[in-house]
């Protein structure tokens, strides 16, 4: 029991140090903000409207709250890395196109060196394995995550075939999971926060899906899912709405995504930011501090699962896209017609 209590504690404070970086980092800017909006009240004092001031003041605050929110979950060219200063990264145009290197993009080479070292390493371990060795540590736990998408995502959700289709699954799942879990470290920047990245993962299992319904099809059944297997004076309905329908998966995967992963960071922050705007410090210890650490406990719990759904729903959208049952009927049912 004495050991179960130390392990417990143990957990706790990891939590804590894991924490406490992203709070003092998010003070630090809060008080900045508070000074900032001290020295502009004591320039304006001499307005004889003191409540107009006041208000000024209240209002210079709270943009200041939204101003640091935003700040880190939008795109820019600046990495901050408060109380210590920032880095600006460079700008760059060719032919009129902005190019420039963002704090998104940089998390995104940041995550391909991770995952490229990562694998290397495990791959590296799993080849001087014996047939009698089991694997350990850092090896098992990829492990397990490969058998898990393997089996319980693309065989079951794609059935025959799938083989050809797993690397790309285990790409993507191993790619969103450590962006979500990057944008939870102090400093860092969630890249899946961004609908350009989202959308551009959504766009590749587009593609993938239409290649697969292709491959099973051919053009001619390709073209037939789209009549809905209705009477032909029913197409000039179904075809815009089957049309239309192909598109809306993408669509679902990248606002679902987007959404789940930049809602988070916006509840911690606020919250954080609700004792800084009402100045008390038994909000920040009833409130702000518990439920940050809450929600940020429930983020990890989320950058899980959102990987596992994005990943899931592809291996779906395939599977449903190359199914060949009941197609010969949907296929009899239209040369009826």
């Amino acid at each position: 029991m004495k050991r179960l209590n130390f392990i417990q504690s143990r957990a706790f404070f990891r939590v804590i140090a894991i924490l406490v970086p992203l709070v003092l980092n998010v003070y630090g800017i809060a008080a900045g903000s508070t000074e900032k909006a001290s020295t502009v009240s004591g320039s304006v004092a001499v307005v004889p409207a003191g409540e107009v001031v006041r208000g000024a003041e209240g209002g210079e605050e709270e943009e200041k709250a939204g101003d640091v929110i935003m700040h880190h979950i939008l795109n820019n060219r600046v990495f901050a890395f408060p109380p210590f200063g920032e880095v600006k990264l460079p700008e760059i145009k060719v032919g009129g196109y902005d190019i420039s290197i963002t704090k998104h993009v940089v998390m995104l080479w940041v995550v391909s060196a991770i995952l490229v070292v990562l694998f290397s390493i495990v791959g590296g371990k799993y080849k001087k394995m014996t047939a009698r060795q089991a694997p350990g540590g850092l090896v098992n736990a990829m492990e397990a995550l490969v058998e898990f998408i393997r089996i319980d995502v693309a065989k079951a959700n794609i059935g025959h075939g799938y083989e050809k289709y797993l690397t790309y699954l285990l790409t993507v799942f191993f790619f969103v999971l450590l962006c979500n879990l990057l944008g939870l470290v102090p400093y860092g920047a969630t890249a899946t926060g961004n609908i350009n990245v989202t959308l551009t993962l959504a766009t590749f299992s587009f593609f993938l899906t239409q290649s697969a319904a292709l491959k099973a099809h051919g053009i001619k059944g390709y073209l037939a899912h789209l009549t809905g297997g209705t009477h032909p004076a029913l197409w000039v309905i179904m075809i815009p709405i089957e049309f239309i329908g192909l598109f809306t998966k993408p669509v679902a995967l990248t606002i679902r995504l987007f959404a789940n992963m930049t809602a988070g960071h916006i509840v911690i922050l606020s919250l954080i930011f609700i004792s800084f705007i009402l100045k008390s410090y038994i909000v920040a210890v009833v409130m702000s501090v518990p439920f940050s650490i809450f929600i940020y406990l429930l983020e990890l719990f989320v950058a899980f699962l959102q990987a596992f759904i994005f990943t899931m729903l592809s291996a779906l959208f395939i599977g449903l896209a190359s199914a060949h049952e009941g197609h010969d009927e949907h296929e009899a049912g239209v040369a009826s017609h």
